[in-house]
């Protein structure tokens, strides 16, 4: 059921790799497959990243396949789920029968336990897309739509520097209650392109950039690895990046964009980072 497998990595395997390996090993690609789910599976935090294109029909989470005492028992059946509209147009998301409408950049968090989830678009000729992930679970809370509105909004950087940005605070405590699973999604006001500078890193959490919002032809670079030893990935719009806990995670795109952050790990405490100066890079 999973389209990849991403094992996790030691920093000392960034060592002589080529741009290539580093694209195999942390850079997801082909998210999006009109009227598909498609998943991938890594081994940080056992996180599943994905996403679903409902264009011409309703699309199902799938049931599990394996190991085969958990084989056609539902995705999320010891997991939770945390869902973002990236498309242009609003869709639906039902779980078990409950029908939650999402407008462009509404987000939805559906609980452990869930049996039935359905994706589709209100408008087939602007289609609604889905960005998906999910963490392992050890309890049911309640489903929560969150709108953009209702998000928690952080103002962050400056014009001047090129980080003129807001994050907006989706799955955090207190916003929704999650088990392991932290959320959001940062816009970045137009003539800014940096995010995330100062960079940092999370020793108790493993996290998860997906870049959207880039016109045809635009990228984003993206600087990973350990602060004194960095390396960088091209990624094009609806493309994702793994940033294991040993690696920075920051960016800088020809254009402004839009990204989503997406945590699992120890805790739920959002300023839990180790914090660097720029100056620190190499």
């Amino acid at each position: 059921m999973y389209a990849k497998t991403y094992h996790a990595t030691h920093p000392d395997m960034m060592v002589g790799a080529s741009n290539d390996q580093l694209r195999d090993r942390y850079l997801f690609r082909g998210l999006f497959a009109n009227d598909e789910v498609v998943l991938n599976y890594t081994h940080y935090e056992r996180i599943v990243v994905g996403g679903v294109a409902p264009v011409g029909k309703a699309v199902e989470l799938p049931s599990q396949t394996e190991p085969t005492s958990a084989s056609g028992k539902p995705f999320l059946e010891r997991r939770e789920l945390g869902v973002v509209n990236v498309g242009q147009g609003a869709g639906r998301v039902t779980v078990d029968g409950v029908a939650f409408t999402l407008q462009a950049r509404d987000g939805l968090y559906v609980p452990m336990g869930s049996d039935k989830v359905v994706f589709e678009s209100l408008d087939t000729n602007q289609a609604a897309k889905f960005y998906l992930v999910s963490t392992p679970a050890h309890a049911r809370y309640e489903t929560v739509h969150i709108s953009i509105d209702k998000a928690v909004p952080l103002q962050r950087g400056a014009l001047e520097t090129s980080n003129e940005r807001v994050i907006y605070q989706y799955i955090v405590p207190a916003t929704c209650k999650s088990c392991q699973l932290l959320l959001g999604m940062t816009l970045l006001s137009e003539g800014s392109v940096w995010n995330t500078m100062p960079p940092h890193l999370h020793d108790r959490r493993s996290e998860v950039y997906f870049y959207f919002g880039l016109a045809e032809g635009q990228r984003v670079m993206h600087f990973m690895g350990e602060p004194e030893d960095t390396r960088h990935l091209v990624v094009s719009d609806s493309e994702a990046v793994i940033s294991p806990p040993w690696s920075i995670h920051m960016g800088s795109g020809t254009q402004n964009y839009g990204f989503i952050w997406a945590m699992g790990g120890e805790n739920l405490d959002y300023t839990d980072m180790k914090q660097l100066d720029i100056c620190q890079l190499k």
